[in-house]
């Protein structure tokens, strides 16, 4: 039997290595197909167009994320240890995914002004994700009342963070000062819920 993965997991290695480290508009089908080895047809018949692979990659990432973020959530032994969870899945994600230069999502969120209906459903899973799952995990922590609150702060020291690795900082430094600003935040939100 051939070790080689399939056409399709080519393709989709391939957008991973060169669109979410050069860019997707930097990145022409060319390269990707020359990359993937695989002729135009098979990324027509596979996911439609170059969006439709892009959009396909984000997804298999998203996963991969989650399944990350989730090891780190049942590896924690507190609820604000499974709140903060999201910065030391981070690290683990980095030190083992392809080389993107800071959030796939993000970054093609940056470059892309009017996506189509699949890469625009894409890119808001991953916020949802986030948004969904640190509300989630805030309400044993703070409450239900200041659930939203705390999700709304956190996703935006975790999008600090991964604009902290375009600065030249490392994920394991970036996460350390998110966490400890999480940190903050978190504790804020729970005193005053003590105190009331």
């Amino acid at each position: 039997m051939n070790g080689q993965p399939s056409a399709r997991n080519r393709l989709l290695d391939a957008a991973e290595e060169l669109a979410f480290t050069q860019g997707v508009a930097a990145t022409p089908v060319d390269r990707i197909l020359q990359r993937a080895n695989v002729a135009p047809a098979t990324l027509y018949a596979h996911f439609g167009n170059k969006e439709g692979l892009i959009a396909e990659a984000l997804r298999r990432r998203l996963q991969n994320w989650d399944a990350a973020w989730l090891r780190e959530i049942d590896a924690a032994a507190t609820d604000r240890d499974r709140l903060l969870a999201v910065f030391p899945a981070l690290t683990s994600y980095r030190s083992g995914a392809s080389a993107a230069r800071w959030c796939a999502a993000l970054g093609v969120a940056a470059e892309t002004v009017d996506p189509g209906q699949q890469l625009a459903e894409t890119l808001s899973q991953d916020t949802q994700l986030l948004t969904d799952r640190f509300r989630e995990l805030a309400v044993p922590v703070v409450g239900a009342d200041d659930a939203d609150a705390v999700a709304a702060h956190l996703l935006l020291i975790f999008t600090g963070v991964l604009g902290m690795l375009l600065r030249g900082s490392s994920p394991e430094e970036a996460s350390a000062t998110g966490r400890a600003t999480a940190g903050f935040v978190i504790d804020g939100f729970a005193s005053s819920r003590s105190a009331g």
